[in-house]
């Protein structure tokens, strides 16, 4: 199975900002325990990261060509406004998992809804970077 990681606008600042909210690891630290993880489960894995909502619709867009089986993504902050990564999601085949590295509905309560939610398979948020492992995880049952 082929897996592509999508992270949304911010995520490339890891290990930089907001330490206490979001922990002290790069996206790049991050990315490799995916990939690690990947490699038990015998999954290729592609990544993506990008701060422009039109970079993730066409990411999203182009996962059918790529023949990818599985999408994990961060919309990050795009999670709780972005209506057109609600309808890219909705408008593949390709099941999708949504995860956060903190647990959203802990936070600001502009950020307790999402978008994204009722177009994904499943959501998992509040872990860390194990929210991403254990989507892999779940791809793999």
């Amino acid at each position: 199975m082929k897996l592509l990681v999508i992270h949304g606008p911010n995520l490339n600042r890891l290990g930089q900002r907001e330490t206490s909210v979001y922990g002290s690891e790069t996206l790049e630290q991050i990315n490799d325990a995916i990939e690690a993880l990947c490699k038990t489960y015998n999954f290729s894995v592609e990544f993506f990261q990008s701060n422009s909502e039109g970079d993730l619709v066409d990411a999203i867009h182009q996962a059918e060509a790529k023949h990818v089986g599985g999408i994990i993504i961060n919309a990050a902050a795009f999670t709780h406004t972005s209506i057109a990564l609600r309808d890219a999601i909705a408008s593949i085949s390709i099941p999708t998992i949504e995860v956060h590295l903190s647990n959203i509905h802990s936070r600001e309560e502009f950020r307790h809804h999402s978008t994204i939610a009722a177009v994904c398979k499943g959501q998992i948020l509040g872990f860390g970077k194990k929210s991403y492992l254990l989507a892999v995880a779940s791809f793999a049952m």
